[in-house]
């Protein structure tokens, strides 16, 4: 494909996967905008419970990792039914593990929310948000598998039009339930599990209408889903990797006092921003490397071997430079426009001051983030799932002696702020860097005998 063509293929794909994955963060700001017109104590309740449902269902993001390359690759070897019978495949586990955490969350959710400093009336409001949002949490990761399995088809469009308008019909249903029933934060629960509902409804009949038409069945089985399962495993534990990463700067962050904290969340909630955009890009590089891998024999020996693995190499190259100029991009509108924006977040003078030199070590940062998410696109568009995991951990512990450094400095205000934020978005985010450079370097990523 000439490089135009496979550029706007990228767009094609990237574009609209931004779109789907602002989605559900928009769930949960509505949750809270709606909510917050009640009280503080209802407020408090929902960032509670909210942090809960958010994690569980950040854990089984795999859901989506997991089914994206494997279908894309069954598309490009021109195996559409085996495509669908593994999209199938992603929809019946995200459903059983929906209901293994709706049980988990029954049985222990409460002691969790108090394990978590919530006590009086924020925890019964916790408990409300929480116990009527479980009936969701299948549906959430249904939704999860069903977004994966259409990356896969490499069509991004239809989760977008699905996200945008579960997010338009969330408001609604929360504003009538809160507000004219008056359930109060249950009824933004409910509101949200019964968007959940339907969304996952709308993905199942869209894939039972393909599934139908290729001959695919609705059942499954336990070997299929045990492939499916293992396969996610280890995306699981990448996934931890990254989690704790993020939970061990928040820590050190604390320690160095209020303002500190709260540049620290500002600055983090421009990051995530850019992170969606990024993550969009890697998006667009797991469908079209999943598909192309899937299209060519790179388990081929000699020249035709060597050809077949370099034609994909062409593809990832392509893409890298693409998501470069992405990234130097993102670094001007981080770096030049944004600072200038602290007075609107903020009425703090100092939280603006450390706000804005931290936005410039992220801005500096960008292009390497921006080659991190692309680059770990591909190697899950390969099915490298087991290297990724095992890097996490290694780039894990990598940066534990640099937060160490940071905090046993008992740095505060300006530098505190600052070599944070050096030590995460180039330490951390480095070392991924190099951990994902070193293996897409060598072929056997490409290899489905690693």
């Amino acid at each position: 494909m000439d490089p135009e063509g496979l550029n706007r293929q990228i767009l094609g794909l990237a574009v609209p996967a931004f779109g789907a994955l602002i989605a559900e963060p928009l769930f949960l700001l509505a949750d809270s905008v709606i909510v917050g017109r009640l009280g503080t104590d209802p407020l408090a309740g929902v960032a509670l419970a909210g942090a809960v449902v958010q994690t569980a269902v950040g854990l089984m993001v795999f859901l989506a990792y997991s089914t994206t390359p494997a279908v894309a690759k069954h598309l490009g070897a021109g195996r559409m039914r085996e495509a669908l019978a593994v999209g199938r495949d992603g929809l019946w586990l995200g459903a059983v593990l929906g209901l293994a955490l709706v049980a988990l969350g029954a049985v222990f959710g409460g002691s969790l929310l108090e394990a978590l400093g919530g006590h009086g009336p924020v925890l019964d409001q916790a408990g409300q948000y929480l116990y009527w949002s479980l009936p969701g949490i299948p549906a959430m990761l249904m939704v999860t598998a069903g977004m994966g399995v259409l990356r896969g088809l490499q069509d991004t469009r239809t989760p977008l039009v699905i996200a945008a308008g579960g997010a338009l019909f969330n408001v609604v249903a929360n504003l009538l339930l809160v507000y004219v029933a008056h359930l109060g934060v249950a009824g933004a629960a409910l509101g949200t599990s019964v968007t959940q509902c339907l969304m996952a409804l709308t993905f199942v009949l869209i894939l039972g209408r393909k599934s139908r038409r290729h001959g695919v069945g609705v059942a499954t089985s336990l070997p299929r889903l045990g492939r499916l399962m293992g396969v996610g495993s280890w995306l699981m534990l990448r996934t931890v990797s990254l989690r704790v990463a993020l939970l061990l700067t928040v820590v050190v962050a604390t320690a160095q006092g209020p303002e500190n904290l709260a540049a620290y969340q500002l600055v983090m909630t421009v990051f995530n921003v850019m992170a969606y955009a990024l993550d969009a890009l890697a998006i667009a590089a797991q469908a079209l490397v999943g598909k192309e891998s899937g299209a060519r024999d790179l388990d081929a020996d000699g020249a035709h071997g060597d050809a077949e693995r370099a034609a994909v190499r062409r593809l990832v190259v392509r893409i890298l430079r693409f998501g470069m100029w992405f990234g130097l991009v993102t670094g001007l509108v981080v770096g030049v426009l944004l600072p200038w924006s602290a007075p609107l977040l903020t009425p703090s003078p100092e939280v603006q001051r450390l706000f804005a030199a931290a936005l410039i070590v992220v801005a500096l940062g960008q292009p390497l983030a921006s080659w991190v998410f692309v680059l770990d696109g591909v190697l899950i568009g390969a099915g490298d799932a087991r290297y990724l995991a095992v890097a996490g951990v290694v780039n894990l512990v990598i940066y534990l002696p640099l937060l160490a450094l940071v905090h046993m400095a008992h740095l505060h205000s300006l530098a505190g702020s600052v070599w944070l934020w050096v030590a995460y978005a180039f330490g951390y985010i480095g070392a991924r860097a190099v951990t994902l450079g070193v293996r897409v370097r060598s072929d056997r990523w490409q290899s489905s005998r690693r």
